[in-house]
C-alpha cells in the first residue's frame, strides 16, 4: 500500500550523515546507488555547490538527495543521488516532484538532469511520472563498483515543468 503522508523536505546537516550513509548501504543498492564514506560527505555538505536534502514525514526520515552544481552560473542542475529507506511505499515520485519544484523555486536552472543505469526500471518509472525525459545513453561515463557502466541520461527543463503545474 502506497503511502499518502505529506513530506517535507529540508536541508540536511552533519547530523543526518548517518541516515544518508545507512540507506546507501541497504540491500539491493549496492548496485544502483553510489556510495560515500563520512569524509566525503562531510566536504560536500561544506560545499556550497552541493545542496542535501532530508525528505521527512511527520514521524521520520525517508529518504536523502545530494544535488550538485545547486544555483549554477550555467543555469544547470545535476540531481546527483536520490534514494529512499523504504522503496515501494510511494515516496520517490512525492520527494522527486517536490526538489525539482524547490530547485526551480529556490534557483535559476533551467536544467535539472540526472544519471541512471539504464535496467533501472523502477527509477526510470518515477523520473518520467515526474516529467524528465530520456536523452541518450553515455557510455562508460559511471565507474561504479571497480567497473565502468553506461548512463541513460535524463533531464526535465523549467518550460517543462512549468507547463505540468
Amino acid at each position: 500500500m502506497l503511502k499518502t503522508h505529506p513530506l517535507e523536505l529540508a536541508r540536511a546537516t552533519e547530523a543526518d550523515i548517518p541516515f544518508v550513509m545507512a540507506t546507501e548501504r541497504l540491500p539491493g543498492y549496492e548496485k544502483l546507488v553510489g556510495r560515500w564514506s563520512e569524509e566525503q560527505h562531510r566536504a560536500a555538505l561544506a560545499d556550497e555547490r552541493y545542496a542535501y536534502f532530508i525528505a521527512q514525514t511527520a514521524s521520520q526520515s525517508v529518504g536523502f538527495t545530494i544535488v550538485r552544481d545547486w544555483a549554477s552560473s550555467a543555469h544547470v542542475t545535476y540531481i546527483q543521488r536520490i534514494a529512499v529507506a523504504r522503496p515501494g511505499e510511494g515516496y520517490g515520485k512525492a520527494f522527486l516532484a517536490q526538489l525539482t519544484d524547490r530547485i526551480f523555486r529556490d534557483t535559476e536552472a533551467y536544467r535539472i538532469w540526472l544519471g541512471l543505469f539504464p535496467d533501472n526500471a523502477r527509477a526510470r518509472r518515477v523520473y518520467e511520472a515526474v516529467g524528465f525525459k530520456a536523452e541518450g545513453v553515455s557510455r562508460g561515463s559511471a565507474f561504479f563498483g571497480g567497473v565502468h557502466r553506461d548512463e541513460l541520461v535524463m533531464a526535465l527543463l523549467r518550460p517543462e515543468w512549468a507547463a505540468g503545474k
